[in-house]
């Protein structure tokens, strides 16, 4: 294989894992983060924070990798992914096949150094991470999948960290859950006509003309979720702060969509990492206790 050759595939490989767009991996460990902060009550500890970290990376690349297996038939029809590595051919099914179980598997070894409710936790996450791509086969809802199998980070954090999950663990988590749907829906807007042609189901085609007010009512219960983890922990100013920068920009992404035009549809998506980082941002200063 010639170095030119070389060099394409490991381009390739690079794309399927998507590796080359870390949007995907900001949006997932946003809310990791935001679960190991509150679960230590502080700052969380460093093997713990080290594996997630890395965790996040592997999960990501493998639900990437398992999403294009399921698409492959479909993903040359659209005009967003009809260059993708296998929609193309560059990488093979069996190739694609062995590189998610090898992530997957990989990230489960990490999960041996945490603790045992967090090794029966990882089960789950594997199982949803899998079966996602292929619910929008069969359901109009496959970003409430997603948002599942985002969230479940969550208690998986928690419980490598505070060896429990407790109630704000799953406020926590219905808070990503919900946010989840709200930016993978603005997602599917872009690709929504193409979609319609190949029989690909999302919740943008099940929202029709409802679907920025579905949106803006998904970002408000997101932010109600999170206040309610606030109520309960006793965070301060800070953690308030971030939430009000959150709501700006959700309201930034509204305004971003209210045409429904595909280019500003993504760009509403990808300024969901802001949100995460602001909240972040909130719970870590408000820990430091500098306000």
């Amino acid at each position: 294989m010639s170095s030119v050759q070389l060099n394409h595939r490991l381009q390739a490989w690079v794309a399927l894992t998507r590796l080359d767009r870390p949007i995907g991996i900001l949006l997932l460990l946003w809310p990791t983060l935001w679960a190991l902060w509150i679960a230590a009550e502080g700052l969380p500890s460093f093997k713990i924070l080290a594996i997630f970290v890395a965790g996040v990376v592997l999960m990501r690349s493998a639900g990437c990798v398992i999403n294009d297996y399921a698409d492959r038939n479909f993903d040359g029809l659209v005009a967003r992914t009809k260059s993708r590595p296998l929609a193309v051919g560059v990488i093979s099914e069996a190739e694609a096949l062995k590189l998610f179980v090898g992530l997957s598997a990989t990230a489960f070894v990490l999960v041996l150094f945490t603790n045992p409710l967090t090794i029966y936790l990882s089960v789950g996450g594997v199982l949803l991470a899998a079966i996602y791509p292929f619910m929008k086969r069969y359901t109009y809802l496959p970003q409430v999948v997603l948002g599942a199998a985002f969230a479940w980070s969550i208690p998986m954090a928690y419980a490598a960290q505070a060896a429990s999950v407790d109630g704000v663990t799953w406020l926590l988590y219905t808070a990503t859950l919900l946010w989840t749907v709200a930016y993978d829906t603005l997602y599917a807007m872009v690709d929504r006509e193409d979609d319609l042609k190949v029989g690909i189901k999302s919740t943008a085609i099940l929202f029709g003309e409802s679907d920025r007010l579905i949106i803006a009512l998904l970002q408000l219960l997101t932010l109600i979720s999170l206040i309610m983890v606030g109520l309960q922990k006793s965070l301060g100013t800070a953690f308030y702060l971030g939430l009000l920068v959150a709501a700006g920009l959700f309201i930034w992404q509204q305004w971003l969509a209210r045409n429904r035009e595909g280019p500003a549809c993504f760009q509403a998506f990808l300024n969901n990492n802001w949100v995460g980082a602001a909240v972040f941002a909130g719970i870590l200063v408000d820990y430091l206790e500098i306000f």
